[in-house]
């Protein structure tokens, strides 16, 4: 072989190289619990992520690449999230991961982003704490486009307090961190108002009957229930309120949305009130394809989301960490963090439109201006009146 066909060859093996290496898609991890209690969650927010993403590689991709999604099912379980963090970051190199539906779980997890420095976009987990977390270092990965615990508890105790002109209120709280610090926050908005819950009471994961921490509520004088827990949970809290035949309102987070919280507690689940972030409700051009798309892929019963709050929130991280990509000129994650700090583009997303959604020292892209009450009505969420 003469040396211009060795030099041939070795510029087409070059091309070839280069072209495979442009053509590499983009990981991205999702995880949440796409099993139990928190089911609903998880399984809404991966299929509005999925849906993003096809959408988006329809188009061409990002950078001229594709994106690949890896899943992990994190069980709700925080050793579970903690290996799965590992595995993504040091096995299949993500870019970036969306996700965590439990605040406990995120704040085990994201700890290892922190230090790869690879960003991770919280798109259902609420605590107060998450993206706080780090927030003492020069550099902050932890991002979120949910409705935090200080935005809901403040709603929750302005509803009871200020809008409904209940004196003496419950609060029933799980015992995981979620619960736990969703309960600190909401003696904090009480607090602010100068009212004590008369009663305060936890109960654990998987427990079936409230009796007697309802009859503790009951018997305190309680005129209202706040509640910070999961769907299925909160059934058995609705459902124990009607054994008891003690009917006060029930107002508490946004979890109250989850349809294995409005099926189990049927009838009982009526009037009861959360924010929300978004309503399967066709109110805007995005919003109806978004929620047809996700009706004609995923066929859910009754054509009723899980979890449309999930859902939304899923779709829309996923067009803000591309925006990031996309500014960035790149995937690396200080690059990819700065780019999110600093967004020139507005997203045009189903929950909200964002704008600057977050800056050096603000992580958080939802604002209370954003987050509406919703009301279970006849076995769906609807904007309450």
């Amino acid at each position: 072989m003469n040396f211009k066909m060795k030099l041939f060859v070795a510029s087409a093996v070059l091309g070839f190289s280069a072209c495979a290496m442009a053509a590499e898609p983009i990981k991205i991890g999702v995880s949440g619990p796409f099993t139990g209690g928190s089911a609903p969650m998880g399984v809404s927010m991966r299929d509005g992520v999925k849906l993003a993403v096809a959408e988006i590689n329809a188009k061409g991709g990002v950078l001229g690449r594709q994106i690949q999604l890896i899943e992990r099912d994190d069980e709700a379980k925080n050793e579970r999230g903690v290996q799965i963090a590992q595995e993504l970051i040091n096995k299949e190199k993500v870019a970036a991961t969306v996700g965590y539906i439990n605040t406990g779980v995120a704040l085990a997890s994201q700890r290892f982003y922190q230090e790869a420095k690879i960003p991770v976009m919280n798109n259902v987990a609420t605590g107060s704490i998450v993206t706080k977390q780090f927030a003492d270092q020069a550099e902050n990965y932890i991002f979120r486009n949910a409705a935090n615990d200080t935005i809901q508890s403040g709603m929750i105790v302005q509803e009871a307090i200020d809008s409904r002109k209940f004196k003496k209120v419950a609060i029933l709280a799980d015992s995981t961190n979620y619960g736990q610090l969703g309960r600190e926050d909401l003696e904090k908005a009480l607090e602010k108002k100068g009212v004590k819950a008369v009663a305060v009471e936890k109960y654990n994961l998987k427990d079936v009957d409230m009796t007697a921490q309802l009859l503790k509520a009951k018997q305190a004088g309680a005129e209202v229930v706040l509640t910070y827990g999961i769907g299925p949970e909160l059934a058995q809290i609705a459902n124990g309120m009607e054994k008891l035949g003690w009917k006060v309102p029930l107002i508490g987070s946004w979890t109250l949305s989850m349809a294995n919280f409005i099926d189990n507690a049927g009838k009982n689940g009526n009037g009861t009130r959360m924010p929300q972030t978004f309503i399967q409700d066709p109110t805007t051009p995005k919003r109806k394809a978004f929620i047809e798309a996700y009706v004609k892929t995923y066929k859910p019963a009754g054509d009723r989301m899980p979890s449309p709050v999930s859902a939304a929130q899923g779709y829309d991280s996923i067009y803000l960490l591309v925006a990031a990509f996309k500014q960035a000129g790149s995937t690396d994650g200080p690059k990819v963090r700065a780019a999110l700090e600093n967004m020139s583009d507005k997203i045009d997303g189903v929950v909200t439109s964002y704008s600057k959604p977050f800056s050096k020292d603000n992580h958080e892209a939802i604002t209370a201006d954003v987050t509406v009450f919703g009301e279970v009505k006849d076995g769906k969420v609807v904007l309450a009146k």
